[in-house]
């Protein structure tokens, strides 16, 4: 396993972890500047802070600082309740990789997505059978256009929580059925966004994590789980604050052959979201050479 102790090298800092600061939002390039000022070498922005900081800007700034991408989030949301829904979310995710195959991104995180219009409460219908069905055949014609630009794909299966509202792929083992199925030879155009938050607690995730190997690990993210959770979205712990056994995981993680970047991704409306960027940053990097 590597020895993160004596640096950052490969810290990434997903952009939500300090998107807010002190209760405000904070521009992208704000963040970046941030990241750099603190030798953190990779970040994995989202496509809004993307949009308003403007794509073309970000990618110059990127590169100005020598800043690399762990990741971009994110693609995705495939399910529709109609076949117009359908059509549009595949045009978007179409705008998803090509948006991160200018940032030069590692791969397009993908959240699939579930019951069309739960998120804001009112599903178009409950049929999860279908829903998981529609996501299989999003990524399927996704990842044909993916990778004639050559823009791996990632898969982040989300914690069984959310599988009504935002993703109905919920374990590992999910998620690598789908890579199995669409790129059976192991090309490393499609495979997984593991995030700590959403599996630790999988009885199957040694195993699973096993299974994906080297070609499937595309993206690793980390956090916590606290105790107590006071909202499941949005009150994920600084790693070392909660009870996932964070070395544990990466050394499962590096035995597949995994050798990217640890990114940090923490939605902390009632903690971190609070702090200055610096301090949240500088926490990150401390903890990244004890914990992570």
């Amino acid at each position: 396993m590597r020895d993160f102790s004596q640096d950052h090298r490969w810290l990434s800092i997903n952009t939500a972890t300090v998107r807010k600061q002190q209760g405000a939002e904070v521009p992208l390039a704000r963040i970046i500047d941030q990241c750099a000022e603190r030798g953190i070498r990779a970040i994995s922005p989202w496509r809004d802070q993307v949009a308003a900081a403007g794509l073309e800007a970000t990618a110059r700034q990127l590169r100005s600082h020598g800043i690399e991408l762990s990741g971009y989030c994110r693609g995705g949301f495939f399910p529709a309740a109609d076949a117009a829904g359908l059509r549009a979310a595949l045009e978007d995710n179409r705008r998803a990789i090509d948006e991160a195959k200018t940032l030069n991104a590692a791969c397009l995180v993908l959240v699939v997505g579930a019951l069309p219009g739960a998120l804001d409460g009112t599903p178009q219908y409950t049929d999860l059978a279908r829903a998981r069905s529609e996501v299989f055949d999003g990524i399927a014609a996704s990842l044909e256009y993916a990778r004639q630009v050559g823009m791996p794909l990632a898969i982040e299966p989300l914690h069984p929580m959310q599988a009504a509202d935002r993703a109905c792929i919920n374990t590992l083992e999910q998620a690598l059925d789908i890579c199995d199925a669409l790129d059976p030879q192991h090309t490393g155009a499609l495979g997984v966004a593991l995030d700590v938050y959403h599996v630790w607690w999988d009885p199957k995730l040694q195993q699973q994590i096993a299974r994906a190997g080297q070609q499937r690990l595309l993206a690793y993210h980390v956090c916590d789980w606290r105790l107590p959770t006071r909202d499941l979205l949005s009150d994920r712990g600084m790693m070392g604050d909660g009870v996932v056994e964070l070395k544990k995981i990466r050394q499962w993680v590096e035995a597949a052959g995994f050798v990217g970047y640890a990114e940090v991704e923490i939605f902390s409306a009632l903690d971190w979201w609070q702090r200055t960027g610096e301090e949240t940053l500088n926490t990150c990097i401390a903890r990244h050479r004890n914990v992570v």
